[in-house]
């Protein structure tokens, strides 16, 4: 039976991991190899060690209320995007509020995860860790791995020829910190998700000038949805994911690039996606207006490097001090054994892109390796909440021969072509949460709340479908889950209103007069014409008549 786990790295996932095992009264001991908790979230001005850090001006791309763990929201005074500092203060308070800390080793390396030799028996793993140069080895019940994907660079040199003879810097996105050192620099920056598009429109305000090469293109998208709502908000609903489950994927893309160009035509700004390419978005405000301004300049993909410039598929040569290259990263996990780390690098054998499917016992997580269209920190969460039950054997999981011939077909049929590999897109967001929760029985029953709770029931269908949302029923169960669903609006309002502006009563618009007073005047101006036509036609009718006597009587007296 499992109690003792090992829990590797101490970010957003190991944190709630930690939690998920005392939720189901496991022994959970966390190694993280830096001086603090937080992950890529704690910034340091240098990287060190191969550990990705965030840069210093980052900010959220998802809004507080969609991005928070299910039973602890952000403060309501915190904006609504937030900067590294924020977070990591947030993190901090939920790591004091749960007592998580006292679980957590930190300069603590782990170097190697081995089954023991009785692993099909008892599922158990030699942990060998290291701290301060000194090793030691211990035995776990079960291991969840939250080192998240962003360990290795993905640096594709082989695809650009000459850049082993040009003479200006390359670097990857994992080491940017800030634009100082960039001034007067020409750089071009490969690859256009999140980062490249940041990093492009920060170095543009002290570079010379700034390239930002794109072979797929991508859908830009601001975090400000109509009227100036954070637009996670408004367009992550059930009742849209409903209507876009209703209709066909060709609909939806056009509905999706319909909104999307409301903002700027992308094919005149160089950023529209060619046919067949895998629809891609990414979130940043400035991109457009600093391209509208020539401080950015989107070229294509590059053909290959010189010494000093950077020579473009369409012909076009530049002049290249630094090369950036945003270009994402490749999972790792050094310290798990061959085969075993190259088999949990393919997520089409990762059973809910959380559990391999070649272990005989369920005894092995990965926490936060999914690529998820929303906060990866909610979707952490539901995964250590499921992986913890799954350990405890309150949950069941299909057997490794099931799992195993599942996954096998799958990669068959998408080697044949006949289906598209889902492990190369991002999952839906409440798709895949709703998976999760049904599986420990904390999915909403829609239908039930509409009996039992009506007002409840309509902020969970219409409104954001934030993570409280799984803290309603079932096993994990939150009493401020309510509540919280409940003043979401209100924590999203709090720190936009920090001008009071006096109620005074404004001045009566003719607008407002017209529809007041519109109708009856408009009555009395119908009914003034009907009686100065009415009094015009008697007035005719008396003269015709005067007349007609007249003639008579002059005619009787003849």
């Amino acid at each position: 039976m499992v109690k003792q786990v090992a829990i590797i790295g101490a970010g957003v996932s190991g944190l709630t991991s930690i939690k998920g095992c005392l939720e189901e009264g496991l022994e959970p001991t966390c190694f993280e190899r830096s001086d603090d908790i937080g992950g890529l979230w704690k910034f340091t001005e240098t990287t060190g060690h191969g550990m990705t850090k965030v840069y210093k001006s980052v900010v959220t791309n998802i809004t507080k209320e969609m991005s928070c763990y299910s039973d602890f929201p952000f403060p309501e005074n915190f904006p609504n995007y937030m900067k590294h500092t924020l977070v990591m203060e947030y993190l901090h308070s939920y790591a004091k509020h749960f007592d998580l800390l006292k679980y957590i080793h930190l300069k603590t390396t782990v170097c190697s995860v081995t089954k023991r030799q009785d692993f099909t028996t008892t599922g158990q793993w030699d942990v060998v860790t290291e701290t301060e140069g000194k090793r030691d080895t211990a035995v776990f019940d079960a291991i969840m791995i939250c080192t998240g994907h962003y360990l290795n660079p993905h640096l594709p040199l082989e695809s650009f020829p000459g850049i082993n003879k040009f003479q200006g810097q390359i670097l990857h996105s994992q080491e940017y910190r800030s634009p100082e050192g960039f001034q007067g620099k020409r750089v071009i920056v490969i690859g256009l998700g999140n980062t490249g598009g940041d990093i492009a429109v920060e170095l543009s305000r002290v570079a010379e000038k700034v390239f930002l090469s794109t072979r797929s293109g991508a859908w830009v998208d601001s975090r400000l949805s109509d009227h100036g709502y954070p637009s996670h908000m408004i367009q992550t609903t059930r009742f849209l994911h409903l209507v876009a489950r209703s209709l066909p994927s060709a609909i939806m893309n056009w509905m999706g690039k319909r909104r999307t160009s409301k903002w700027f035509n992308h094919k005149n700004y160089g950023l529209s996606i060619p046919k067949g390419r895998q629809q891609r978005r990414v979130a940043n405000d400035e991109l457009p207006s600093y391209i509208l301004c020539g401080a950015v300049t989107v070229k294509i993909n590059v053909k290959e490097f010189t010494e000093t410039s950077a020579i473009f598929e369409d012909g076009t040569v530049e002049n290249i001090d630094v090369v950036f290259f945003a270009t994402g990263y490749t999972y790792s996990f050094p310290f798990l054994e061959e085969p075993m780390e190259k088999f949990c690098k393919n997520k089409i054998f990762i059973y809910k892109y959380i559990f391999p499917s070649n272990l005989e016992k369920a005894t092995l997580a990965l926490i936060g390796h999914v690529g998820l269209q929303g906060s990866i920190i909610v979707g952490t969460e539901l995964q250590a909440r499921l992986a913890a039950r799954v350990f405890k054997g309150l949950c069941k999981i299909p057997p490794s021969n099931k799992m195993m011939a599942e996954a096998t077909k799958k990669e068959q049929l998408i080697r044949r072509g006949v289906i598209k590999d889902p492990t190369q897109v991002k999952q839906n967001y409440i798709t895949y949460l709703d998976d999760l929760a049904t599986c420990m029985g904390v999915k909403p029953n829609i239908l039930l709340l509409f009996f039992k709770d009506p007002r409840l029931a309509k902020e969970v269908f219409f409104g954001p479908c934030t993570s409280y949302q799984y803290r309603l029923m079932g096993p994990g169960k939150w009493d401020g889950a309510r509540k919280a669903i409940m003043t979401q609006w209100d924590r999203t309002l709090k720190p936009l209103q920090t001008r009071v502006i006096p109620d005074y009563p404004e001045p009566t618009s003719i607008s407002h007069w017209l529809k007041v007073w519109g109708a009856p005047i408009l009555f009395v101006a119908v009914l003034l014409t009907y009686k100065s036509s009415l009094h015009l036609q008697l007035t005719r009718l008396t003269e015709v008549g005067e007349r007609i006597s007249t003639y008579l009587a002059n005619t009787m007296r003849k």
